[in-house]
């Protein structure tokens, strides 16, 4: 959140930048809007007419940037924007800061996503518009957050007391980083981290969530951990964050959610996924009713619809 001040007025300047802004009440907040919109969609229709939402998309993208534009196009807005950083003046060198200070001129609020680290922090310090983080690097995906958080309620009933698997690129992966802090928040979750030992989480997550005696788990063993589950999230491994070609070829198969695995779990566990999959889940699961990833994506739309609302100031 930033402060913004005009002729003497201090005006508040809300963005969406890391997921430890998405406080239990907050997203209280946005899952009640979202379960609105669901329920009575032409009640919205209109809500972001003469609005226009910016998606600056400096690495390429399917779910998130397309979720972003039905959803202000389903508020009666309108969208600009790029889908490449060699669609846009960053070909020619221009900075971020620059950037946003010009479509701050066009639109009423925009989405980044960015290769590097701090970028969408950098959006918003120079921004005269809300500014939400579409993914900056490995490092936070706050909307792909409040899109599982969405699913897991609307799926779940609830969002404590459960068993929560996350399997894969835990290293690289900024959706697992983001929603093992989100998560971490609801009393009574624990956690079961699944990867092989060069895939781990980073220290810093598991350092914090020692000190805040969130109760997990680490271990290479899907097949026997999968028993218990409540939700499993699982993950591709991300071979753009790989720097060594060798060592994304030798982990990238390294667990595969088949049938045989799935009849291991419990019958109303919830398989998620924030996609694109590469081999990770076989196609073989898709009809299986816990199988949620792609109503998951859809669950995307409307909570970014939600959150367009507030920081627009329109709910």
């Amino acid at each position: 959140m930033c402060l913004m001040f005009t002729k003497g007025k201090v005006v508040i300047m809300r963005h969406l930048i890391d997921a430890k802004e998405l406080l239990p009440e907050y997203v209280r907040k946005l899952i009640s809007s979202a379960e609105d919109i669901i329920a009575s969609p032409q009640q919205y229709v209109e809500r972001c007419r003469g609005k226009v939402l910016a998606t600056l998309f400096y690495e390429p993208s399917t779910r998130t940037r397309l979720s972003f534009e039905s959803a202000m196009l389903g508020l009666g807005g309108s969208v600009i924007g790029f889908s490449s950083a060699d669609s846009s003046s960053a070909a020619k060198g221009e900075s971020v800061a620059d950037t946003i200070r010009t479509v701050s001129c066009y639109a009423d609020i925009c989405a980044i996503r960015h290769p590097k680290e701090g970028s969408a922090l950098v959006a918003a310090l120079n921004s005269g518009i809300p500014v939400i983080n579409a993914g900056d690097g490995g490092h936070q995906h706050p909307t792909q957050t409040l899109t599982d958080l969405l699913s897991i309620h609307c799926i779940k009933n609830k969002l404590g007391g459960l068993n929560i698997g996350l399997c894969g690129d835990l290293k690289f992966g900024r959706t697992v980083h983001s929603l093992i802090h989100a998560m971490s928040m609801y009393e009574n979750n624990s956690f079961v981290l699944v990867s092989p030992e060069e895939l781990r989480i980073p220290d810093y997550i598991r350092q914090e969530m020692i000190k805040h005696n969130i109760s997990f788990i680490e271990t290479e063993d899907l097949q026997r951990a999968i028993t218990e589950m409540d939700v499993l999230y699982m993950t591709r491994v991300q071979r753009e964050r790989f720097f060594n070609e060798e060592d994304y070829v030798r982990l990238k198969d390294t667990y595969i959610l088949d049938k045989s695995k799935l009849a291991l779990a419990k019958k109303d566990l919830a398989v998620m996924h924030p996609l694109p999959r590469v081999n990770e889940i076989s196609v073989e699961v898709d009809d299986d009713p816990r199988s949620v990833y792609f109503k998951q994506a859809r669950y995307g739309r409307f909570i970014r619809m939600a959150l367009i609302l507030d920081l627009l100031d329109i709910l």
